[in-house]
């Protein structure tokens, strides 16, 4: 089984509680500026602003590259970090560029359907240029897409093959779903998509089946068994991770027994079973001992993990469960947060929600809230060392999966 796991953050978290204290002081100085997001060239009162050159090569200091990465970054460009933004297929392709050059967002998806090949390659080799040592510190961007196959699939057209739905991937054997994988991830990666948010490795019991409306209603699960959806889910990872693509694993902890759907509902959106030793975990558990680099949460409820929050909230289920029970040390991703199951909650609560619970990266389509949550993180972690910890946390844990994919100034070229 495939194993990839991210070296550089052991060594990083070593340093966490002292870099917590230089961010939470460049925050601070940060916090007075108005309009979008902070100014890069803010001091700080009480630390040397981060140095905005280069990233060292490891050759040249005993650190690794993403630790060298993450010490060259302004504290903006840190916090733009832990946001991915929508592109939309009827946008103008230079619509995020001030979000990635002003305001720093280091990570990109793809929504609405995007036709035909060279129209995506054209996006990604915009996207792509727009990364400098002004705008991301050097770093690359995540540039994901839906491509789970059946309904899901963001990318269509001529030089795109388009996914059958999980149930019919799995009437193929393991080593046939891989190789089929490995195919849609060369379509993906040859067009500068690097991140596919995929597989799902949600189990619909077959007493539900239809009737579960995000998963079930498409046949969008692999199985009603949790050993098929993982022997099927890490299947699919493996074909993808063959060609230099990072999966998302999804939707932690499970969406396989709620009624409807979280985008477009807030009721009936609860699990009522699910407890820290549910059989339906062990896919999520497989895919993360075959190397995923994301994890994606839910934003159903489940009550008998925690009674309060939803699972993108909860830092019972992503620090108690993922991180402590299930190992995982790997980048956490929501959902869009736009879903209508967290209408009530504000922007910028969004952001700083997932973080306080163990989570790093936000995921909205609506990329013209991407200033509240950038405002938000920075206001509450210099008021808050022990969330602006969090947010160093966070953002190294991505700096390492980017280095593995070859993102960083300094990383080796990544390899499938």
């Amino acid at each position: 089984m495939l194993h990839r796991s991210f070296p550089a953050l052991q060594a990083l978290r070593a340093r966490t509680a002292t870099t917590a204290v230089v961010t939470g002081g460049v925050l601070v100085a940060l916090v007075g500026c108005s309009g979008g997001a902070p100014s890069a060239s803010s001091p700080s009162p009480s630390a040397p602003a981060p140095s905005t050159s280069a990233a060292p090569s490891p050759t040249e200091t005993t650190q690794t590259c993403a630790e060298a990465t993450f010490e060259a970054l302004s504290a903006q460009q840190r916090v733009g970090q832990l946001l991915m933004v929508g592109l939309d297929t009827n946008a103008p392709r230079t619509s995020l560029d001030g979000l990635v050059t002003t305001e720093h967002v280091g990570n990109v998806i793809y929504l609405g359907g995007w036709e035909g090949a060279a129209k995506v390659s054209r996006a990604s080799t915009h996207l792509e240029g727009l990364v400098s040592q002004e705008a991301t510190g050097g770093v690359g961007l995540m540039i994901a897409a839906d491509q789970e196959g059946g309904i899901v699939h963001q990318l269509r057209g001529d030089g795109f093959t388009r996914p059958p739905k999980a149930l019919d991937q799995a009437e193929l054997a393991p080593d046939e779903l891989t190789e089929d994988a490995a195919g849609w991830a060369k379509e993906m990666k040859e067009v500068g998509v690097n991140v596919n948010l995929a597989p799902v490795a949600d189990t619909v019991p077959e007493d539900i089946g239809r009737a579960n409306e995000p998963i079930g209603k498409w046949g969008r699960q692999y199985g009603s068994d949790p050993k098929t959806v993982a022997t099927y889910s890490v299947a699919f990872l493996r074909g993808m991770l063959d060609e230099g693509v990072e999966g998302a694993v999804k939707h932690f902890p499970g969406l396989g027994r709620v009624r409807n759907n979280t985008d477009f509902s807030s009721s009936g959106i609860t699990d009522s079973v699910a407890t820290a030793d549910d059989p339906f975990l062990e896919p999520f558990r497989a895919n993360i001992e075959a190397g995923v680099g994301l994890v994606m949460m839910s934003s159903a409820r489940y009550p008998k993990l925690d009674g309060e929050n939803p699972a993108m909230f909860s830092e019972r289920i992503i620090t108690g469960l993922l991180r402590e029970d299930l190992g995982y040390d790997g980048v956490v991703i929501t959902d869009d947060v736009n879903a209508e199951a967290l209408r009530s909650v504000p922007p910028g609560a969004r952001a700083t929600r997932l973080l306080d619970a163990g989570g790093d990266v936000v995921l909205t389509g609506k990329a013209s809230d991407a200033d509240d949550m950038i405002d938000a993180i920075t206001e509450k972690a210099s008021a808050e060392p022990g969330f602006a910890a969090k947010v160093d946390a966070s953002v190294e844990r991505v700096l390492a999966l980017k280095d593995r994919m070859g993102l960083l100034p300094c990383s080796e070229p990544a390899t499938g």
